[in-house]
């Protein structure tokens, strides 16, 4: 089935335009229009194992237990969700950055019992296993930097020999690291591809990689691929203020994530990268 012939069936309407967009690790993206002139977007996947629904589940999450601006949900299952679409740009004024401040500073302040998620979710096109855990140490050891690094092994991308390297500092790192007062929930995939903004304001977060984890790993996440600058981190600060040292040593802890993301995604690069977090920290 071909995308134009999956949303026509799935809405009960034909469409009048159908263009592609760029964006996303998952499946086709396309910009739609009803015959009444509505627009949506429809993202396709037609692989042998779409799991496009997971994405649809998380944007309703967000929309159920948050503020957070997310495109609303129309349509969704394995190899198709149907959104709303928001107007915006991925481009950010100051203006824009501080609202970015408090709609995640805002999203951070929602909790749970336990670090994890009600179900597995994504980043980018791997599975985010989210078991729950008592411990944001242990959660960040295996959950996400062991499960991530047997990906890499796996896929030929990460090479053998970071193992042991990468095992030795997590067993060392509560010299960094400290358990949180309490989960944050977080969007888990903040870069700028993935905002939208407007007059100063932020129109939409997409694509989000949600769990329970710490805050300080978004704000690590973003300062790692420059999402936003000095005017989000300012403002984030003066609503969730930063123990000292996240600048100087836990930013380069927490991009180990998307960096070893980055690794199964594309290798290349960004596994020296992982190299030099682990030489920063003697490992």
């Amino acid at each position: 089935m071909n995308v134009r012939l999956a949303a026509e069936t799935a809405l009960s309407a034909q469409l009048r335009t159908i263009s592609p967009l760029s964006g996303g690790q998952i499946g086709q993206v396309y910009r739609v229009e009803l015959a009444d002139g509505t627009p949506l977007v429809v993202k396709f996947d037609d692989s042998p194992q779409p799991q496009l629904e997971i994405e649809g589940a998380m944007l309703r999450y967000l929309a159920a237990q948050a503020a957070l601006p997310v495109p609303g949900v129309v349509h969704s299952e394995p190899h198709l969700l149907i959104m709303e679409w928001l107007p915006g740009q991925s481009r950010f004024s100051p203006q824009a950055e501080m609202d970015a401040a408090e709609h995640l500073a805002a999203l951070h302040s929602v909790t749970a019992p336990t670090f994890g998620f009600p179900f597995t979710t994504l980043i980018g096109a791997f599975t985010q296993p989210n078991a729950p855990s008592e411990s944001w140490l242990d959660f960040f050891r295996e959950q996400r930097i062991f499960h991530l690094m047997r990906e890499g092994v796996r896929l030929g991308r990460l090479p053998q020999s970071f193992v042991p390297r990468l095992e030795a500092l997590c067993a060392q790192w509560d010299r960094w690291l400290a358990e949180p007062e309490r989960p944050s929930l977080i969007h888990g995939d903040v870069w700028a591809n993935n905002v939208l903004a407007a007059n100063g304001r932020i129109t939409a977060f997409l694509d989000p990689a949600l769990y329970f984890g710490i805050d300080e790993m978004e704000l690590a996440y973003i300062a790692l691929f420059n999402t936003f600058g000095a005017p989000f981190f300012r403002r984030y600060e003066e609503i969730r203020p930063l123990p000292p040292g996240f600048y100087e040593e836990r930013r380069h802890l927490y991009s180990l994530y998307p960096l070893l993301s980055h690794v199964c995604h594309f290798g290349g690069s960004y596994v020296g990268m992982v190299d030099s977090v682990l030489k920063r920290f003697g490992f």
